[in-house]
């Protein structure tokens, strides 16, 4: 009988260790999920400060990108040479006035103001579908069809 007894004994002590190492790896695997999880969301946040600083450093470049069109727009509107075109006329009926950029030319001016021979003012070649436009000592770049002003080029005349 004690062999019965020590032998049932053993299974049972066998048995329940067996419970106890199943117990045992099923709450490490519930931690191990955890600590996945946890990790998880650590990568997220982290994703989300690298595009945080992704959108920061494109910002800063547009900026600079835009300070540099800046003053390149401003290189380009003061006249570093001034030249002999004869006297101004005015169209009947109007007086020279300063123009602006976005501003929009009557077409009055299109007729005999044009200038037609910019490289010898030292001007560039006009974009596709822009004239230059005398008014008064300044030079205007403005769109054919709608007459909106691109760009004034002050002090080209004497």
């Amino acid at each position: 009988m004690n062999k019965v007894l020590t032998a049932a004994l053993a299974a049972v002590i066998a048995g329940s260790s067996l419970g106890v190492a199943s117990a045992a790896d099923a709450q490490s695997r519930g931690n191990n999920d955890r600590y996945e999880q946890r990790q998880d969301r650590r990568d997220d946040r982290r994703d989300a400060r690298d595009d945080r600083r992704e959108y920061r450093q494109d910002a800063r470049d547009d900026r600079r990108e835009f300070r540099q069109d800046q003053r390149a727009y401003g290189r380009y509107q003061r006249a570093e040479r001034r030249y002999n075109a004869g006297r101004y006329q005015a169209p009947r009926g109007y007086q020279t006035r300063n123009w602006a950029y976005g501003q929009r030319l009557p077409s009055y001016y299109s007729n005999g103001y044009v200038v037609n021979n910019y490289s010898s003012y030292g001007l560039r070649a006009p974009p596709r579908g822009y004239h230059y436009v005398r008014s008064g000592n300044d030079v205007v770049l403005a769109a054919v069809a709608g007459g909106l002003i691109t760009a004034v080029i002050a002090g080209l005349f004497n």
